[in-house]
């Protein structure tokens, strides 16, 4: 606090008096002066003689007057303290700390004023010493301008906009079927009503266009006409909800907001591998009806919530799915990442809470109270968060079969191996009982690896034979540390071996793409009794093979160099050796072995099966058997016919186990084995992911593209730094006081997840105290939208101050309720919303209702819209017959696919053609509406194009075998089918006559027709 010693009468120096209270508060603290009251009355007459004109004339046009550049504002006192983009740039009574003078002086750069002369000497000193008293004003220097809004802070009154206050508690307005009940309310205030129902030709045909994109066939017409019930209406409706077909027809829906694409973008526009899978669980996830929180979070954190399902790894392809430039220079590394995060950030907003987050990058939001530091502190969320492409078991249905008949063949396999046991077992005791004839003392014992850990992630699992085997995660760079147990015998030299194994692809003995390895530096430490460890050093290395002489020899292992090293291309598939000798041999005595290896040589070049055995004789080559320190421990054991009898059966066993790998049939047991057991039945295929852990994709820069941290950033600009931010969420959907923390759960020692991404889904769906009543409102919202044309509020990616405010706010709280209360499911919805009277009314117009309502904001009749790209070819494709209904899988480009448009391969740099015509939008950003265009390509299209004129045969084709009754039965058959009604008798004679004027190929052209009718390309 900062205490205010007046001397002046407060009522005669008001205007002081809350200058100084203004001190108290913008100061942050700053101590005052003893004499400031004198000094602020000082300040303010040289303000009135002398500095006001000064900023009148030189500073006020550019900062507060006809703009505000920089967002620094000098208009008010107020505005001045506050400073702009780059920080402070006045400090009351401080001419050392205030930046506004160096500006003006010219000492730094913007200098001020940007354009004429600069200040004078007099003019500079005046400005000089008004700060020095406090920087006083006697009022604004704009008339009738106030203070602006601290948009850095978040108001009770922000909170009080519509969509960021509590979904509020709406007691249905009257009988009746709830939506009903709402609009007619509304819609009274209007003088208006709903309109009588369409028929059920039209409602039939509506349904199966809004629920999957594709017409019902004149028998399901047919069906429903003859007994139209409220019965027979939900059994529709039910089974359209459970057709596959709808989950390809909303799924495009959610594609748009996810800015879905299979390529990166820009001038290069690489394709991504493995892309398609996230639409492919767009689709699942809707059949399936997935609650939507679980829809939302598995999106943001599938990889984090559920790290061993394929299909939520699969999800997180939406964070992914943005551009990004695959090749760019060293200096534009951060700034693409903070694009690259800036996306994800922006698309989440957008599409789950309806707001445009991404505006407060660069300086706070200029219409949403989102503060830019709001900003900083969710973009942290993603910091580690990358694109990788990794291999996944993508269909264990496939699996099951074959996973059975592995099991049997695994069954098999161990039974030989104990038939084989039991044959050796008489052979072994004879051996064991005459003390182990045969065995010499070895040069090499493997270190018994008591503990083994890899920096990157990967587990090192211990195997019989003392070797350590590499799995799961192939960091990009690792480092393993093995420690032995007590080694007590003499340490001359060190033997590394990289074996080879059918776990690694070709049999490795690396964990690379080719099987190669790359050992950057080995390390040796001891661990005396006495604990003190100290590090042994090697001084010569030599090896079985080597890549070359020099950066990728073994001796490279031993430099600090990580960019060289051990590496033995093209040698793979085998087992390798590398000895390394100790500078001074270590005597017998009690000690434990810390063996350090480190691959930084290549991206994976980790080993994935290694050995380590040490020796007492100085001069041991590459050559002998490393007997495991236990096996070791028990031959010498078995020698002494006491010590003999006194082996435990798990010691025996031991000791067998080691001893049958003498016997060829054995070894060749064991290796079916070992390769059986590591090629389990998978279908597993590349799927993009984003996530956290995952080996990320390069894009060529050295591989510095990702960072630890996420800093608070001045204009957005990567080279003006103001602080790490840790990770919040938006200040003006959570209660004061409640911290980002209450999202966050514990993440285990260890982990390579953060839970930074789990924490903000958490946020995004509590509906008491974060952002879940606006994610439900945003939810609902697009549902409405898709069913009636637009949705209550019009504009679904924004629901702030620059979007459309909703035309029914207690409909849509209400229904955003219902969504909560019915566990987030969107089937319910569905039918809630098409068994309302609202859904099922007819289309017509009439004068009255045009005049008071024109663009139908009460929604009391259907407005006819025409379908979208995708839905419109799909509708043509099925209505020829020759729709091809095979699902999921990789897209194309082929125009001339049967296939639901939903699987064309989504190019940024070559969209299929027809599809951009009917207005399907550029994937650059989420699109929560689209466009409608009518333009001359659409008709041109429909009439020359190549696969216009096949569907046009094709529809021929199938009504001479549907009606072959002749050319009339064929055109009554062809509305059916194209427009779901028949035609009017005027219709038929018209049709007739065009087509027998058409000559042989008439009903060819008269389907061309039919199928560029507005009733087939529009849902009425």
């Amino acid at each position: 606090m900062v205490w205010l010693n007046l001397r002046i009468d407060p009522m005669k120096n008001l205007p002081v008096l809350m200058l100084l209270l203004s001190v108290s508060v913008n100061a942050a603290e700053r101590p005052v002066p003893a004499d400031h009251a004198e000094r602020m009355e000082r300040g303010e007459k040289r303000f009135r003689e002398t500095v006001k004109g000064v900023l009148n004339d030189h500073c006020v046009k550019c900062h507060g007057g006809e703009k505000t550049k920089g967002d620094f504002d000098l208009t008010t006192r107020e505005d001045l303290l506050r400073g702009g983009a780059e920080g402070v740039a006045v400090v009351p009574f401080d001419v050392a700390g205030s930046r506004l003078l160096r500006l003006v002086k010219r000492e730094e750069e913007p200098h001020m004023p940007g354009t004429g002369p600069a200040l004078s000497a007099e003019a500079v000193g005046a400005l000089e010493a008004w700060i020095a008293d406090g920087a006083a004003y006697d009022g604004p220097l704009v008339a009738g301008k106030k203070p602006a809004r601290d948009k850095s802070a978040v108001s009770a009154e922000d909170r009080q906009w519509w969509a960021f206050r509590p979904l509020a508690k709406v007691e249905v307005p009257g009988a009746g079927h709830p939506v009903d009940a709402f609009i007619v309310k509304k819609a009274a205030e209007k003088g208006l009503g709903l309109t009588v129902a369409a028929g059920p030709e039209v409602m039939l045909r509506r349904a199966f266009l809004v629920l999957t994109g594709l017409p019902p066939s004149p028998e399901e017409i047919a069906a429903y006409a003859a007994a139209p019930t409220a019965e027979a209406w939900e059994a529709v409706i039910d089974r359209l909800l459970a057709s596959p077909a709808y989950g390809e027809r909303w799924a495009r829906h959610w594609l748009d907001v996810a800015r879905f694409a299979e390529s990166s973008g820009f001038e290069h526009d690489y394709d991504r591998e493995g892309a398609w899978h996230f639409r492919d669980w767009v689709i699942r996830a809707l059949n399936g009806d997935m609650p939507w929180t679980q829809f939302l979070t598995w999106q943001l954190a599938g990889d984090e919530t559920d790290p061993d399902k394929a299909e939520a790894l699969m999800a997180t392809g939406f964070l992914g799915g943005g551009v990004f430039p695959t090749q760019i220079t060293i200096n534009e590394v951060e700034r693409t990442r903070y694009d690259a995060m800036d996306d994800m950030l922006s698309t989440t907003g957008s599409a789950f809470l309806g707001l445009t987050v991404g505006c407060a990058r660069c300086h706070d939001h200029k219409y949403d109270p989102i503060p830019v530091r709001d900003y900083y502190e969710m973009l942290s969320t993603f910091t580690t968060t990358t694109r990788s492409v990794v291999e996944l078991e993508t269909q264990p249905e496939k699996t099951a079969a074959a996973r059975a008949e592995w099991e049997k063949l695994g069954a098999e396999l161990k039974g030989a191996v104990a038939a084989r046991d039991k044959a050796l077992r008489p052979a072994f005791n004879d051996w064991l009982a005459a003390g182990v004839p045969g065995v010499e003392a070895p040069v090499w014992t493997a270190m018994a690896v008591e503990t083994a850990k890899s920096d990157g992630g990967a587990t090192l699992k211990r195997q019989p034979d003392g070797s350590v085997l590499a799995g799961g995660v192939n960091a990009a760079e690792d480092r393993y540390e093995l420690v032995s147990g007590e080694v007590s015998g003499a340490v001359a030299a060190v033997k590394l071996e990289a074996l080879a194994d059918p776990s690694m692809v070709g049999g490795g003995p690396g964990r690379a793409s080719n099987g190669n390895i790359g050992l950057s530096r080995i390390r040796v430490y001891e661990k005396t009794a006495g604990g003190e460890e100290r590090e042994v050093k090697l001084v010569k290395a030599v090896a079985d093979f080597e890549q070359d002489s020099g950066g990728l020899s073994v001796a490279s292992a031993l430099d600090d160099n990580p960019k060289t090293g051990w590496a033995v291309d093209p040698q793979f598939g085998k087992d390798h050796a590398a000895v390394f000798t100790l500078a001074e041999p270590l005597p017998a005595g009690a000690r434990r072995m810390r063996v350090v290896l480190e691959f930084q040589l290549n991206g994976q070049h980790n080993m994935g099966r290694v050995r380590v055995s040490v020796s007492g004789q100085p001069g041991a080559g590459l050559g002998g058997e490393a007997n495991p320190a236990e096996v070791a421990a028990l031959l010498e054991k078995a020698k002494v016919a006491a010590w003999r009898k006194a082996m435990s059966e798990a010691e025996r066993g031991q000791l067998f186990a080691w001893w049958k790998g003498r016997d060829a049939e054995s070894v060749g047991l064991a290796a079916k084995v070992a390769a059986h057991e590591a090629a389990p039945p998978r279908h597993t295929e590349k799927v993009l992911v984003c996530g956290e852990g995952f080996p990320p994709l390069r894009m060529h820069t050295q591989g510095a593209d990702f960072f630890n941290e996420t800093y608070y950033l001045k204009r957005g600009n990567t080279e003006l730094k103001d602080g790490t931010a840790a990770q919040g969420f938006l200040k003006v959907l959570t209660p004061v006081g409640v911290p980002a923390s209450r999202w966050v759960q514990p993440v285990p020692a260890g982990s390579k997840f953060s839970g930074r991404r789990r924490a903000l889904a958490a946020w995004l769906t509590d509906t008491e105290q974060g952002a879940g009543h606006l994610a439900a409102r945003v939810a609902v919202n697009r549902v409405w939208q898709h069913h009636f044309g637009k949705g209550i509020v019009a504009s679904p990616n924004d629901f702030g101050k620059t979007g459309n405010l909703p035309t029914h706010p207690e409909l849509l709280d209400w229904l955003a309720g219902e969504l909560i209360r019915g566990g987030w499911r969107l089937k319910p919805l569905h039918k809630l919303l098409m068994t309302s009277a609202a859904w099922r009314q007819t289309g017509v117009r009439d004068a009255a209702r045009e005049t008071a309502d024109p663009d139908n904001a009460t929604f009391t009749r259907f407005v006819p819209r025409r379908l979208e790209a995708e839905a419109l070819r799909d509708s043509l494709l099925a209505v020829s017959g020759v729709l091809d209904p095979t699902m999921y899988g990789a897209g194309t480009r082929d125009e001339n696919s049967r296939r639901r448009s939903i699987y064309f391969t989504v190019k940024r740099s070559q969209l299929i053609g027809s599809m951009v015509a009917f207005d399907q939008p550029e994937p650059l950003a989420s699109q929560g509406s689209r466009p409608v265009t009518t333009v001359a390509p659409q008709a041109l299209m429909l009439m020359n194009s190549p696969q216009a004129r096949a569907w046009a045969g094709a529809f021929a084709e199938r009504l001479r075998k549907e009606a072959p009754g002749g050319l009339e039965a064929q055109i009554r058959r062809g509305y059916l089918v194209a427009l779901g009604r028949l035609p009017g008798e005027a219709e038929v004679a018209q049709c007739r006559a065009f087509a027998e004027a058409a000559g042989e190929g008439g009903l060819v052209e008269l389907c061309q027709v039919l199928l560029s009718l507005n009733g087939t390309a529009y849902i009425e």
